[in-house]
């Protein structure tokens, strides 16, 4: 190769690139490792010190204390409050649960009712074609509600990944609900916190093979606004001619 001769470097793969994007806006959907750890701190102190002295009220305010303090920081860093805003519900309605029964597992009926719930949720909508998990995601990649008519491969995707979040939040609740019922709460706390991120980890990562695979979104936004600028410089054009 002289001088002059350009390196052959190879063309950017289009797959690549919509695996690294659909990569970053899950990531960005379901808040990421700081997301999570705010999701898990509340509860997982609640375990630790319902462990140690077994006082339900203990448990449950400093549960509480801590959620409200993570949205305080966000608030402060001025971030996005989101999902410590839901953590804070989410913590403050098994608070109110475990305050209301005097039980450490009043605490945990709650969020194992919506997790189930879910589960009966994302599996209904795969079965009747209006997959759960494309109303949520489909603001993040732009295309709104554009899959159902205009992308059948991306309602396909979406259909699969939301049949994987509902059969993984089925069986993950078929083992924490006899617990509920038969098991002891510590015993029934520990597994919780230990059944709380490796489900979660699973469906994203089924939803991120699904997607990658997928065609790409339909950037409806970019479309609105492409039409919304041609509309104006028609009317311009139509100005100036009668000028």
């Amino acid at each position: 190769m002289t001088s002059f001769d350009k390196p052959n470097i190879p063309a950017p793969d289009p797959a690549d690139d919509q695996k690294a994007a659909t990569q970053a806006a899950l990531f960005d959907a379901f808040g990421g490792i700081r997301g999570t750890v705010e999701t898990m701190l509340p509860g997982l102190l609640f375990v630790m010190i319902y462990t140690i002295n077994k006082n339900v009220m203990m448990s449950a305010i400093a549960a509480a204390v801590v959620a409200v303090a993570l949205v305080i920081v966000r608030l402060l860093r001025k971030d996005t409050v989101k999902h410590a805003f839901s953590g804070v519900f989410g913590v403050g309605v098994g608070v109110a649960f475990a305050l209301f029964t005097g039980t450490a597992k009043g605490f945990y009926l709650p969020g194992m009712i919506y997790g189930a719930g879910l589960g009966v949720a994302f599996t209904l909508s795969a079965l009747v074609g209006f997959p759960l998990l494309g109303v949520i995601l489909g603001p993040v990649f732009k295309e709104n509600l554009s899959w159902r008519t205009r992308n059948p491969g991306r309602k396909k995707a979406y259909t699969k990944a939301s049949l994987a979040w509902g059969i993984i939040f089925l069986a993950k609740y078929a083992i924490l609900f006899p617990l509920y019922w038969w098991g002891d709460a510590t015993q029934l706390g520990w597994v919780l916190i230990t059944l709380k991120l490796p489900p979660m980890v699973l469906a994203v990562y089924f939803t991120w093979v699904f997607l990658a695979k997928a065609p790409p979104p339909i950037d409806v936004i970019a479309e609105y606004e492409a039409e919304e600028a041609a509309e104006k410089a028609a009317k311009a054009a139509a100005r100036e001619r009668r000028a």
